[in-house]
């Protein structure tokens, strides 16, 4: 094993977890983050792992793309998933965290590493070989340039969309209910409107004034995060078989389905503060305090923040990275979460952990591990480095998973089995690592 340090750059989900995967393997790395010597227009701590547009990690179990994720990084002792255990909040069947704790826990146990050194600067070049970029969707413009002058590498972008996040004392519970859907627990809070009360919201929410975006205009937006205003000019009832789906839920204060719901969700571990779940927003933030406080219940809602949209950048992987993010020009030199193409918390640290394990390998002269098209880590990694028309972002799903051999009827009884297979998959990698 090579004693020259690897550096990471970036100290969010995905460098925290590289330099944990690497430090494990007795690489030393130097992990650099600039913070607090600069923020991102999106992030104000000073801690690793900052988490910014919602405090949920999705669903846990097998049937679940983000679940089966989940388990597969388990087996290899994700750091990300250590911290949320300690840090989770109730979210019915989601993993959802406390996320000034998760952060402060991903930060002590990257300090308490004796492999790894923790540096505080702004990096504009790319640091020399071995080295991991994880800066994030929101890289600085100058580092960005740089990138994008080295051969293979151009950048593409869309536009991402954080919810507002209301206290819990502001919300009226006369109005709303706590409850979850088809009575599976009681983990979120409901505010219950009627067909006059969302008519009433919508025609507000569709004529409310919008933040400025610079280059808004090219409306490159992911469909997995579409700011609610956006999601409902697409017609009037978009957002009531959406988000705002009634359907699961009963009013206990009238007994009946309402027309539309809001659903709240705990966003801290002593349940002092909600995020309204589907609103990601580009409302100017006088306009989110009108147009929301027309919601049921939340008359008199305190924002403690308000949803921002922010402009996020990735590489077009398939131009840029081979096998497990190593780029094309140099394989010591990796790429990781959403600037390599993947979308989502859980996937960006998906995605620090190969990159890792495979420069850990790769540094000691070793096979680099094929996680192949039958675990999600492994397709994750081969979607962001196969040549495809338009390339966007993208979170774990079935879809991207090798089909099974027998076809399998029902979905659920499918994707339990594709679960099955890739934890058998997982199991046979690691003993060979």
């Amino acid at each position: 094993m090579a004693n020259n340090p690897v550096t990471v750059i970036g100290a969010g989900l995905a460098g925290s977890e590289a330099a944990w995967q690497l430090a494990n393997r007795g690489v030393p790395v130097t992990l650099v983050d600039m913070k607090p010597l600069k923020f991102s227009p999106a992030h104000h701590m000073e801690t690793c792992a900052e988490l910014v547009c919602s405090n949920s990690l999705k669903a846990e179990h097998l049937a679940n793309g983000s679940g089966l994720l989940k388990a597969e990084m388990k087996k290899l002792n994700s750091l990300i998933l250590a911290a949320a255990e300690k840090s989770r909040v109730p979210a019915g069947a989601a993993l959802a965290v406390d996320r000034d704790k998760f952060s402060e826990e991903v930060t002590r146990r990257l300090a308490a590493h004796p492999l790894i050194a923790m540096e505080h600067r702004l990096v504009t070049a790319l640091p020399d070989a071995p080295c991991i970029v994880a800066t994030g969707p929101l890289t600085d413009p100058a580092l960005t340039d740089a990138l994008t002058a080295l051969p293979h590498l151009s950048s593409l972008h869309f536009f991402d969309a954080a919810a507002p996040i209301v206290t819990a004392e502001s919300i009226d519970m006369n109005r709303a209910f706590r409850a979850s859907r088809y009575e599976k627990g009681s983990d979120y809070l409901n505010c219950p409107m009627t067909r006059e009360e969302y008519d009433a919201f919508y025609e507000a929410l569709i004529s409310a004034e919008l933040a400025e975006v610079h280059d808004f205009e090219k409306k490159l937006v992911f469909e997995g995060c579409l700011a609610v205003e956006i999601l409902a000019g697409r017609g009037h009832d978009t957002l009531a078989f959406g988000p705002l789906k009634p359907v699961g839920l009963t009013d206990p204060h009238t007994g009946k389905r309402p027309y539309a719901v809001v659903q709240l969700r705990q966003e801290n571990e002593t349940a002092t503060l909600y995020n309204l779940v589907g609103f990601q927003t580009r409302l100017k933030w006088g306009e989110q305090k009108r147009v929301f406080r027309m919601i049921p219940g939340l008359e008199r809602a305190e924002f403690a923040r308000y949803g921002v949209m922010h402009k996020n950048a990735y590489l077009n992987g398939p131009e840029a990275l081979v096998r497990n993010y190593a780029w094309k020009e140099n394989p010591l030199v990796r790429f990781a979460g959403q600037f390599s193409g993947v979308e989502g918390y859980v996937e960006s640290a998906a995605s620090g952990m190969v990159a890792a394990i495979g420069l850990a390998q790769a540094l000691s002269g070793r096979e680099e591990t094929d996680f192949t098209g039958q675990t999600l880590l492994g397709a994750l990694a081969r979607h962001v480095s196969t040549p495809t028309p338009n390339f966007q972002p993208m979170n774990a799903n079935f879809g991207i998973l090798d089909p099974m051999e027998k076809r399998i009827k029902g979905k659920k009884e499918r994707y339990e089995a594709m679960s099955a297979r890739s934890l058998a998959v997982m199991d046979k990698l690691i003993q060979g690592m």
